[in-house]
């Protein structure tokens, strides 16, 4: 469980969002000894992280696992006492299909996002043409770029070829940022093949490097798989939990819309009534419409903080605002096991832009986490639009279902309707890195640090991942702490 405060409380903080960001923030600050609030406009904790629980079916409304090659979201479910929920992919599951002219086929073993592990599966697989498999083989020759940053579309192209790019890189990449990757920076994205290119000359040598330094095993058939972990009970177990924890300790959580922050000696935070019930009766209404703070935490999605900080600092509104979102749709399809003719002994399908089909990916939820259906049932998500299909997600729900249903009988063979089919929208929730963001999140960061007292946190910064996020909580914490402490001392 969370540690007791450090020291008691005298200062306060408002954290705006109860995201998983929001949560890290919170329980950093109420550590160092600030009396601290949570402020949230759903009156619950998680933001995106939502579970349904619907007469045996369980679904994860966005995001069903995370990475546990980073330490943040693991230390944080261990720490909550947690332990004993976490569950790994299935060992059956630890694969990908990708389509390719029509047909399924298994993602080469050791291929990561754009990384070829294994030169022996790339011989061997069904899904490139010789002279596609002969391009990649060649990537080890290909000179390294001097430039700083390149487009994930270009840099593939120029490392692998544009057979291997358009047919696995480009829809394993799409099922991670939704993004358009001509578009979306590689130094923002996926900073560690950039910077493996540089040290090592070509990404080959870089991966087997990383390979003898990892032990060997993660170009093995399946084991990346073995490091995405779920809990059992559902990932909103984590922020119910941590949200319990946090109340336990002191902090405050309320339901209320933030409108404005402003600042004279001490910053105002003004509230207005949150527009439904609170999700967690753990969020209290506020007994103010303004609260008062020697420090602020702002956790939600860019667009949003910049309405909120634009009376503090125009420029630092100006730079949020630009950073662009895509919105997605996923359907979730539940079907009786002997309906769907396909084993469905993966994690999942991605499909090429190439391909010309509705969907984006196919998450074979009941295979990759047990207990996800009642019993002789399987569940399915089907990711729909992303930048490339704006439209797709403000489709009504019956076109959504119809698209997702079609593709996963041609698919995979489903027969008949559902047992289950509901339609999660998520319009502008996934912050897109395109090429510059790196440069304007140094921008961000350092007018975030002019406001003492300030921190700045969420997946519009340096990452989209569960791990990722809670870190930007746990730093925003930390520079406000320090601003404020710096800002106090030069006054005294």
């Amino acid at each position: 469980m969370m540690p007791p405060p450090a020291t008691s409380p005298s200062r306060r903080c408002v954290v705006i969002g109860a995201g998983l960001s929001g949560l890290a923030a919170a329980e950093r600050m109420a550590a160092e000894g600030w009396q601290t609030t949570i402020v949230d406009a759903a009156g619950r904790g998680g933001g995106v992280v939502e579970t349904v629980r619907d007469d045996g079916w369980l679904v994860e409304r966005s995001a069903d696992n995370f990475l546990t090659t980073r330490p943040e979201a693991l230390d944080t479910v261990r720490r909550l006492g947690l332990d004993a929920e976490i569950l790994p992919v299935q060992a059956t599951a630890r694969r990908a299909l990708v389509l390719g002219r029509g047909r399924l086929h298994a993602v080469p073993a050791g291929f990561r996002l754009m990384v070829p592990g294994r030169l022996s599966s790339i011989l061997t697989s069904s899904l490139l043409t010789p002279a596609g498999k002969l391009r990649v083989m060649l990537e080890r020759f290909v000179p390294a770029s001097t430039a700083a940053d390149e487009s994930l579309e270009a840099f593939a192209v120029r490392r692998l070829g544009r057979e291997a790019f358009e047919r696995l890189v480009q829809p394993l990449v799409s099922g991670i940022w939704t993004a358009d990757p001509a578009r979306l920076s590689m130094a923002a994205a996926l900073p560690d093949f950039l910077a493996m290119e540089k040290r090592s000359g070509s990404l080959r040598a870089g991966e087997k490097t990383r390979l003898l330094t990892a032990g060997g095993m993660e170009g093995t058939a399946g084991a990346r798989y073995g490091n995405f972990v779920t809990l059992a009970s559902g990932l909103d177990t984590l922020p119910t939990r941590w949200c319990q924890a946090l109340r336990s300790s002191g902090v405050e959580q309320l339901h209320a819309r933030v409108t404005a922050v402003q600042r004279t000696d001490r910053f105002q935070i003004v509230l207005e009534p949150a527009q439904s019930p609170a999700a967690d009766a753990g969020f209290a209404s506020p007994s103010a419409s303004v609260l008062e703070a020697d420090a602020v935490i702002l956790t939600a999605a860019a667009p949003r903080a910049a309405a909120i900080i634009r009376g503090i600092s125009q420029p630092l509104a100006d730079e949020l605002a630009a950073i662009d979102y895509a919105g997605s749709a996923v359907v979730c399809l539940g079907y009786p096991r002997k309906a769907v003719a396909h084993p469905l002994d993966a994690a999942g399908l991605v499909i090429p832009r190439q391909e010309r089909r509705k969907i984006l990916a196919v998450s074979f939820s009941s295979s990759k986490f047990p207990r996800r259906a009642p019993a002789d049932s399987v569940l399915l998500r089907v990711f729909l639009g992303g930048a490339l299909d704006p439209e797709a997600a403000t489709l009504d729900d019956a076109t959504l279902i119809k698209r997702a249903t079609s593709d996963v009988a041609d698919l995979l063979g489903a027969e008949g309707a559902p047992t289950l089919a509901r339609v999660e929208r998520w319009e502008a929730a996934m912050p897109q890195y395109h090429l510059g963001h790196l440069e304007r999140v140094g921008r961000i960061r350092s007018l975030v640090e002019g406001i003492p007292g300030c921190g700045l946190a969420g997946a519009a910064l340096e990452g989209v991942g569960i791990p990722q996020v809670i870190a930007s909580g746990q730093e925003a914490a930390r520079l406000a702490m320090h601003t404020a402490r710096t800002d106090s001392l030069s006054k005294a």
